[in-house]
């Protein structure tokens, strides 16, 4: 499993999912359950690695080349 994810991208996700979570815990609306799906962005921030890229070869990940 290689890295796909870099960048803004991952602090991005990372923060997405964090606010959606807290939305979850802390809210008393009554669509906050929908806040749990903020630990999908969440992982693939932290791992780096987004299952929806592979099948479209894509990456946010500088690639870095030998000199």
């Amino acid at each position: 499993m290689s890295q796909n994810v870099g960048g803004i991208d991952r602090i991005l996700r990372i923060l997405v999912g964090l606010a959606a979570i807290a939305f979850a815990l802390f809210s008393g609306h009554e669509l906050a359950v929908w806040g749990w799906i903020g630990i999908l962005p969440l992982a693939t921030g932290v791992f780096a690695w987004c299952p929806a890229y592979l099948p479209f070869g894509l990456t946010t990940r500088k690639t870095r080349h030998a000199s």
